[in-house]
């Protein structure tokens, strides 16, 4: 836990809706290091989830705009990259490849009409340089690491015909694809069932001993904070 991988500077991120401006995120400032798991807990509407998506430069606009502050991203060659500065097509290359988001809900998530394997294989051709069948090859290794069972079964099913734990799996076979720096679950084990939720939660930190992440865990759970965290921010009203 020495180095630090993504830094938020002074964050305020609002929303314009008709005549008022909400400032959802006000002023926040925190890091994140190498394989440290900062746990992000508040209330429903305290800025937590727009914490995590402001990261990501997914705050939909309108309503919603980055005001101010910074958000650094520490790339592998010690270079320090303020993600907020960047354009659309810069901001692609992190999204996803140094930094992925694991969602709340994963059956909104995925998309029906394509397989589970489709669309982890999409992933991962979009940003490393592979051919379909090592892409393939990927996915199913992939699925295998995240104890999906008969991953080759899965890789051919599509998301509502598998469970909801599977499918929270198959979403993180999908943000691990790329190897990413940065995890940022946003209340992943929410809809699941508590002894599902365990395993879900025990796999993530398997995953990051292996690939020495920082994890931004958002959660209203104290309990599994408790489990995981080894940092706790405190959000209240778009303030820590």
């Amino acid at each position: 836990m020495s180095n630090t991988i993504l830094e938020f500077k002074n964050l305020v991120t609002e929303f314009h809706t008709e005549g008022t401006t909400v400032k959802a995120v006000n002023d926040i400032s925190f890091k994140l290091s190498q394989g440290e798991t900062i746990g992000i807990v508040g209330e429903s509407g305290s800025g937590k989830s727009v914490t995590a998506l402001s990261s990501m430069r997914l705050i939909p606009s309108p309503p919603g705009e980055i005001t101010g502050g910074k958000i650094i991203f520490h790339n592998s060659l010690g270079e320090k990259i303020d993600l907020l500065s960047l354009s659309e097509s810069e901001i692609r290359k992190y999204r996803g490849n140094d930094i992925a988001m694991i969602f709340q809900e994963p059956m909104t998530s995925l998309n029906p009409v394509f397989t589970c394997g489709n669309q982890v294989l999409e992933a991962i051709m979009l940003h490393q340089n592979l051919n379909k069948r090592e892409a393939e090859a990927l996915t199913i290794k992939l699925f295998d690491e995240v104890q999906l069972p008969d991953p080759k079964r899965i890789y051919s099913t599509y998301p509502h015909q598998i469970s909801g734990g599977q499918k929270q799996r198959v979403m993180i076979a999908m943000a691990m694809s790329c190897q990413p720096a940065v995890l940022i679950a946003d209340e992943p084990t929410t809809a699941l069932d508590v002894t599902v939720q365990k395993t879900i939660l025990e796999l993530m930190q398997k995953l990051q001993r292996e690939h020495n992440m920082g994890i931004m865990f958002i959660t209203h759970d104290l309990g599994v904070i408790a489990e995981l965290a080894d940092k706790v921010v405190v959000m209240y009203k778009g303030k820590i």
